[in-house]
């Protein structure tokens, strides 16, 4: 822990004729390490598999967001929450990554397994919302018909991303608790 000397002068004096001498005062008091310090930018994981999995997955996020909007039947709004809310999480993951923020923030938490539980959660949930929206949009007949299907073939290859990046992320979270 580093420590900071602070030095202060008092302008009292302990001697009984009112000497106008000031006196000097040291207090060395600990200081708390800046939790951000260790912040840098780590570009070279988007190079590996993970990394490359998690923005393949944004990708086809968007994709999926954009075809699938403006919700309009009940299929499609289940979709889109799937859709948003597995963007928003790997978006956090993705800035997670990029500025090292699993070294420099020293949290008790286990990383691994934490992003293992949300990966998979986003697989079946994925899963579920590709099944309704494209078992809704067949059915139907107009003008926005293709594209909603669309949506739900791009759900089926984020279905896959999903499903990958769980894969390595249980490989990961196994070698890492046999050690």
């Amino acid at each position: 822990m580093m420590s900071e000397t602070v030095v202060t002068m008092d302008g009292s004096s302990n001697n009984a004729s009112n000497n106008p001498r000031q006196v000097p005062t040291v207090k060395t008091e600990p200081v708390q390490p800046n939790p951000l310090l260790g912040i840098t930018l780590n570009v070279s994981y988007f190079r590996t598999i993970p990394g490359i999995i998690k923005l393949t997955q944004v990708g086809f996020g968007i994709i999926c967001m954009s075809c699938a909007s403006p919700a309009l039947v009940s299929g499609s709004h289940w979709f889109l929450f799937v859709a948003v809310t597995a963007f928003i999480a790997t978006l956090l993951w993705s800035f997670t990554y990029l500025l090292s923020l699993r070294e420099a923030l020293k949290l008790p938490i286990n990383w691994i397994a934490t992003e293992l539980l949300n990966t998979g959660i986003f697989t079946f949930l994925y899963f579920i919302a590709i099944v309704v929206q494209l078992s809704v949009w067949t059915s139907l007949v107009g003008f926005a018909v293709s594209r909603n299907i669309a949506a739900g073939v791009f759900g089926i290859f984020n279905t896959l991303a999903y499903a990958a990046g769980s894969y390595f992320l249980y490989v990961e979270f196994r070698s890492s608790n046999t050690q």
